[in-house]
């Protein structure tokens, strides 16, 4: 069976046989091998994932049993912290400073990443290094908001802080290459991105979200964990509305 993801991701790359042959240094035929459904090595495998900038599994999803998945999977963690306060103020600057291609934040209102100035000018010093900013945030007049802010006993602030946030992002909102949009989706955790590295702050009923546990978890070949958060991440994306339009 002809492998559509490999074809699909190639073409929106704008990769040829020839050209992703000449990176691997193996023979055209091979990567048309490779289309037609042929399953590489796992060197190979691993190689054209990276050139792709595609998860290995998303373009082989069977090449790997599931006792390898599972290995790979907990190779993705780096540190689990019990809160999200005692995740140090230093380290929240250093990953979004560390990122090159890529900056995301999936949250309600995520107050205090709004609030820290240094992290501020981080985003627009990589968008103006050419990185993608995409920030999220809960639409106040959603009522998933409203449940939120019931479910943690504080009702109005919810909404609230999420305009707060929107009045702290005032100063970079218009910079080319961040992007904010309004989103009504229940949020089972918050999700902060840079790159192939996630802080994942897990949401629990009747806690705030600085009480609750937070992973800090970075993409290894095979694994399934960053992936599944980023694809979540990109399913909230695609549903949300540009802020500006508000």
């Amino acid at each position: 069976m002809p492998n559509d993801r490999l074809r699909t991701a190639m073409l929106e790359h704008g990769v040829t046989p020839a050209s992703l042959a000449a990176s691997l240094g193996v023979d055209p035929k091979t990567v048309e091998r490779w289309i037609n459904g042929r399953t590489p090595y796992r060197r190979h495998r691993f190689q054209v994932a990276a050139f792709l900038g595609v998860d290995e599994t998303y373009l082989w999803p069977d090449a790997l049993n599931p006792d390898q998945v599972a290995n790979a999977s907990e190779s993705e963690i780096i540190n689990i912290y019990p809160h999200r306060w005692s995740v140090p103020s230093d380290l929240w600057r250093n990953f979004f400073d560390n990122a090159e291609r890529d900056i995301g934040v999936l949250v309600y209102s995520g107050l205090f990443l709004s609030e820290d100035a240094g992290v501020q000018r981080i985003f627009r010093q990589k968008a103006d290094a050419g990185a993608k900013i995409r920030i999220l945030l809960g639409d106040p007049d959603s009522d998933v908001v409203a449940q939120r802010g019931a479910d943690e006993g504080v009702d109005d602030s919810q909404a609230a802080k999420i305009r707060n946030a929107i009045v702290m992002y005032r100063n970079i909102r218009d910079v080319d290459g961040i992007e904010f949009r309004l989103h009504r989706t229940v949020l089972y955790n918050s999700i902060y991105r840079a790159d192939d590295q996630l802080l994942v702050n897990t949401h629990i009923y009747s806690f705030p979200a600085a009480q609750a546990p937070v992973l800090h978890l970075r993409r290894v070949a095979g694994g399934g964990m960053v992936t599944t958060y980023l694809e979540s991440f990109e399913r909230v994306w695609d549903s949300a509305t540009p802020l500006e339009t508000r």
